[in-house]
C-alpha cells in the first residue's frame, strides 16, 4: 500500500466530509471502505472524526456548522492542498483574485490553515503542516487517488493554480472547449480539470474527489446498497480505467475510480 509521510507543497494533502448526519455517515463509510473511525471532541456536543485506513489516516468528518445549514450549504467533501507557508500563499491567491474566506488560522498543533474561493468559485483549504501532515495513504483500495475541478472557466482556474501552486496543466486538446486538462504537480499526476460540456450547470463550481478500488462495478452497487444515489455508472475509458459518480446518503458527491490494468 503506497504510504504517505510528508506532502510535497501542491500535494493534495487532505480530505474532510461536512456533512449533515455525521454519525450516519461515519457507518456509511466504514461499510463501503472498510474505514475505521476515531472520534475525538470539539466542544460538548459535536465531535471530529478521524478515518484510518488499516491504522493509517485517510479521511475525516465533521456536522455542518448552523451558520452552513442555515446558508443551505450542502453535504460536501472539502479538500485540502500543501503549501509550505500558509500566509505567503493566503496573501498570494488574494493577489491572484481569489477571496480568502479564512485567513491563516492555527488547528492547535496540527498545522495551519486557511481557506481560499479561487476566482472561478471552487473553494480550496490550503494546509501548512506541523503534527499533521494529511493523508497517510493514497492510490490504494478505498484512499483518495484523484481530484478534478468542476468548473466552467477552465483556462482562469488553470492559470490561477499554475501561479499559485506552481502545478503545470497538461490539455489534451488547446481547443478551450475540448479535451480534459491533467494537473501535474512536479512529476506527479494529482487531478484535472474536465471538459466545461462535462460539467452541469446547475451545480456549485467545487473540487471532485475520487477513491480507488479494484472493482468498480463492485463498489458502485455496495454503495447504492448502503444508501447511495448512483448518477453515473461505471464509465469506462480505454487506457484510463472505470469511475462512477455517486452521492453519500446525506448528499455528499464522490466518484469511485478502477484503474485500468497496465500493459
Amino acid at each position: 500500500m503506497p504510504k504517505v509521510n510528508v506532502h510535497k507543497p501542491g500535494s493534495l494533502c487532505w480530505i474532510e466530509l461536512a456533512t449533515s448526519d455525521q454519525p450516519s455517515a461515519k457507518k456509511f463509510y466504514e461499510q463501503l471502505f472498510g474505514w475505521t473511525a476515531d472520534d475525538r471532541p470539539m466542544g460538548p456536543d459535536s465531535f471530529y472524526t478521524m478515518f484510518k485506513l488499516d491504522g493509517r489516516d485517510v479521511a475525516a468528518a465533521c456536522t455542518l456548522r448552523p451558520d452552513q445549514l442555515q446558508r443551505g450549504v450542502p453535504p460536501h467533501w472539502n479538500l485540502y492542498v500543501a503549501v509550505a507557508n500558509v500566509d505567503e500563499s493566503a496573501e498570494r491567491a488574494g493577489e491572484l483574485g481569489a477571496s480568502v474566506l479564512a485567513p491563516p488560522f492555527d488547528v492547535f498543533d496540527a498545522g495551519r490553515m486557511a481557506i481560499i474561493q479561487d476566482p472561478t468559485g471552487a473553494i480550496l483549504s490550503l494546509w501548512q503542516a506541523k503534527e499533521h501532515s494529511g493523508v497517510l495513504v493514497n492510490n490504494e483500495e478505498g484512499a483518495l487517488c484523484w481530484a478534478d475541478l468542476m468548473t466552467r472557466d477552465r483556462d482562469k482556474a488553470a492559470d490561477f493554480y499554475s501561479a499559485l501552486l506552481g502545478w503545470k496543466i497538461e490539455k489534451e486538446d488547446e481547443n478551450p472547449a475540448h479535451g480534459y486538462y491533467h494537473i501535474k504537480n512536479g512529476e506527479d499526476y494529482i487531478g484535472g480539470i474536465p471538459p466545461t460540456e462535462h460539467t452541469d450547470p446547475n451545480i456549485t463550481t467545487h473540487w471532485h474527489i475520487y477513491f480507488q478500488t479494484a472493482d468498480c462495478e463492485a463498489k458502485t452497487a455496495e454503495a447504492k446498497s448502503l444508501g447511495a444515489s448512483v448518477y453515473l455508472p461505471n464509465l469506462k475509458m480505454e487506457h484510463v480505467g472505470t469511475l462512477s459518480v455517486v452521492a453519500d446518503p446525506q448528499g455528499a458527491l464522490f466518484s469511485i475510480f478502477q484503474p485500468a490494468e497496465k500493459k
